[in-house]
């Protein structure tokens, strides 16, 4: 069968600043919390490998670029450092960053790529997490103002902007589970987090809203569908829970501008509401994007609790429900990440039924495997596995389409193989691979894939 796209479909892949840029004290950057965190801890990083040793963007850019024309993208998302941008997080910009990020667009344009750029990847600078990072207002003003320069400087040449990549994870990292800095285990603190966040997005998004640049801005979220184990009521008010905590605290806010009243009558009713203002509301309101990136990369399964909470134990979203092991699930067994590829089908079709049907993107789906270099055949990974990953994701997106949902485009995690925070380089996740002793990069097997059905705007099933 052959899967046939729509025209104008935007094909491509995403990476980021922190993750491939390298130089990460050089050239005027200043630190960032993964920089603070890996001087103190490195031991938490695979093989002591830390922010500085990327894939080295800052220097290969052009031959990057190059690569990526090679593999027929027309789009390409990756972030601008704040930290490098403006160093202490607001006042004065860094002018070696301008050229460089200039540079980027510029020779992306010239390749007839379509530039999408993301504000803020994970990489709150050390200056601004000094003054509480996202707990405090202050730094919400500050990113408000480094999202303005970023318009002024570029918005001739970027036209497709995003507020924030996977605004969750940070919360859940860094307020929740401790995989990230400041390794905090605080609820009320991560839903200040969360609550933040989602008025900086606003913020920007209104201030952009306000230059009518001719562009569109949107926001990135990991939408995780919640599959109750079954349809016992209990089960499903898991699920429903879950969904509330993870997706719809920061779906709802984009898509609609205001947050769901049960999540706000959970936490109300357990004291862990943020502190609102009165200007809140109407900031909220204003914070709807263009555009929705959707990442995608498994399914939560959920069931309720087995067994009562520890009333004295700190409050958390498991309170509320329980992971589910679905017997003979489908897995990624380097991630630890369950294989669903209806999911992506699954969200737009939420979407489509429940958020009127919203211009959208996959903005990431991808495969990370371990020890890819035994899969090398003269030269070459011969990842056959991440093209049947892709492909069988892409035939449920068809599908999606078919039926009328929104979706423009799909981008690949990612271009080449990147530093993925405390994994490190354990996992690699692009089409093409890297060399980390050589920085020598080669198109796998899949990049080759992705080029062809980029190319011919589709592919045709080969099983």
């Amino acid at each position: 069968m052959k899967y046939a796209f729509p025209d104008n479909f935007w094909w491509g892949s995403a990476s980021s600043a922190p993750q491939t840029e390298g130089e990460t004290l050089a050239f005027g950057k200043s630190a960032t919390i993964w920089d603070q965190w890996f001087a103190q801890q490195p031991t938490r990083f695979h093989n002591g490998v830390g922010p500085a040793d990327t894939s080295t963007f800052y220097q290969h850019w052009k031959q990057d670029i190059a690569l990526l024309k090679a593999l027929n993208h027309n789009t390409f998302r990756t972030s601008i450092s704040w930290a490098r941008l403006i160093p202490q997080g607001r006042g004065e910009v860094n002018q070696e960053a301008v050229k460089f990020y200039s540079q980027v667009f510029d020779e992306l344009h010239a390749q007839g790529i379509t530039p999408f750029i993301n504000l803020f990847h994970f990489d709150m600078p050390m200056a601004m997490q000094a003054l509480g990072g996202w707990e405090s207002r202050d730094v919400v003003t500050a990113y408000a103002d480094y999202a303005r320069t970023c318009f002024e400087l570029f918005g001739d040449r970027v036209k497709h902007w995003f507020t924030f990549n996977e605004p969750v994870v940070p919360v859940e990292g860094g307020y929740l589970y401790d995989f990230h800095y400041p390794n905090v285990v605080d609820f009320k603190r991560a839903a200040t987090v969360a609550y933040h966040t989602m008025l900086a997005h606003s913020l920007a998004v209104k201030a952009y809203h306000e230059r009518n640049d001719g562009g569109e801005i949107g926001i990135i979220l990991n939408l995780t569908p919640s599959y109750p184990r079954s349809q016992n009521p209990a089960d499903v008010k898991a699920a429903n829970i879950a969904d509330l905590m993870f997706n719809r605290s920061f779906l709802d806010p984009a898509l609609r501008g205001e947050y769901p009243p049960q999540l706000v009558a959970l936490l109300k009713e357990h004291g862990q509401l943020p502190a609102c203002q009165p200007e809140d509301k109407a900031l909220l309101a204003a914070g709807v994007v263009d555009l929705l990136g959707i990442n995608y990369y498994q399914p939560r399964r959920i069931k309720c609790r087995d067994s009562q909470v520890n009333p004295d134990s700190p409050f958390m979203p498991e309170w509320f429900f329980e992971a589910y092991e679905m017997p003979g699930r489908k897995m990624n067994p380097y991630r630890g990440w369950e294989i669903y590829e209806q999911g992506i089908y699954d969200i737009l079709t939420n979407l489509r039924e429940n958020y009127n049907n919203p211009r959208c993107y996959i903005s990431e789906n991808g495969m990370g495997v371990e020890n890819e270099q035994r899969f090398d055949e003269n030269g070459q990974i011969q990842d056959d596995y991440r093209i049947d990953f892709v492909s069988d994701h892409l035939k449920w997106l068809h599908k999606g389409i078919s039926e009328g949902s929104n979706c423009l485009g799909y981008h690949m995690w990612t271009f080449i193989d990147n530093w993925s925070w405390c994994n490190a380089y354990k996992n690699r996740y692009g089409f093409v691979s890297l060399d980390l002793a050589t920085q020598k990069r080669t198109i796998k097997k899949s990049g080759e894939w992705f080029r062809e059905t980029a190319a011919k705007n589709g592919f045709d099933d080969r099983r």
